[in-house]
């Protein structure tokens, strides 16, 4: 009895240590954020680990975290400098009008409602393109483009990400519940990282190719084209098993 509760293979053990893990994380993730235009490659990295956590793979969290912090840092940083440029617009558009803006009240309406919802998809492909950066070889266009159209097509589960997320975070940093508070300053971003990870992780695993499939698992391609015709935009999952492939494979 008491060898198998200090086991450390026992599945509350494992839990226990995959908020260990998370602490880890999040000295690293704010170490590594501190130059704020590396934030990209950190989140980038958080998710990579966070998602071998929600897929219960064994891994060191120090290496695989700045194994991949290497190996994604230009198309992440790229893709977090475009995030920000967008969103600095966006931020800017919607004070403009919210504050400024002394025009008709119907064009501050219309104008503020087309922010807004240019807002909530801005929202959702932030949501989901650093988890797809970090687990799937794409370029910069095309990652935009999946993170877009994956989020559409799991709507519900978008809304469910973002509507938890921002929850978290106000109750954390808006009302200040001292212990949401808590948590947050003991775990950090990478805590939203692995919730999320447990809610994408159902998502990514429908795009990642595998070598054998049941004719009732089928690989289905992210967008398809005249029909039948499954357009370059299958996800090529990263993984060490990948290594070699990522020059001949590299979806454009």
């Amino acid at each position: 009895m008491f060898s198998g509760l200090f086991n450390y293979d026992n599945p509350v053990w494992r839990f226990i240590g995959k908020f260990g893990d998370l602490i880890i994380l999040n000295i690293l993730w704010f170490i590594c954020s501190i130059p704020i235009v590396t934030m990209g490659a950190s989140t980038t990295a958080v998710y990579y680990v966070t998602l071998k956590l929600a897929r219960d793979e064994d891994g060191y969290t120090i290496r695989s975290f700045f194994k991949s912090f290497k190996e994604n840092f230009k198309q992440a940083t790229l893709i977090w400098l475009i995030l920000l440029v967008l969103g600095a617009i966006l931020g800017v558009d919607m004070y403009f009008f919210t504050r400024l803006f002394t025009g008709s009240t119907v064009v501050k309406t219309v104008m503020l409602t087309i922010f807004l919802a240019m807002g909530l998809i801005y929202l959702a492909v932030a949501t989901y393109i650093f988890p797809l950066q970090s687990r799937f070889y794409n370029g910069i266009r095309r990652t935009f483009f999946n993170a877009f159209f994956m989020s559409l097509r799991h709507l519900f589960r978008t809304i469910g990400i973002i509507v938890i997320d921002g929850a978290l975070v106000a109750a954390g940093f808006v009302f200040l519940i001292p212990p949401v508070l808590m948590v947050f300053m003991l775990f950090g971003f990478p805590l939203v990282a692995f919730i999320n990870s447990y809610m994408l992780t159902p998502v990514f695993d429908r795009y990642t190719p595998k070598e054998e499939r049941s004719e009732d698992d089928e690989l289905r391609p992210l967008f398809a084209e005249n029909g039948d015709e499954p357009v370059n935009s299958i996800l090529l999952a990263k993984g060490d098993e990948h290594k070699n492939e990522k020059d001949t494979n590299e979806l454009k």
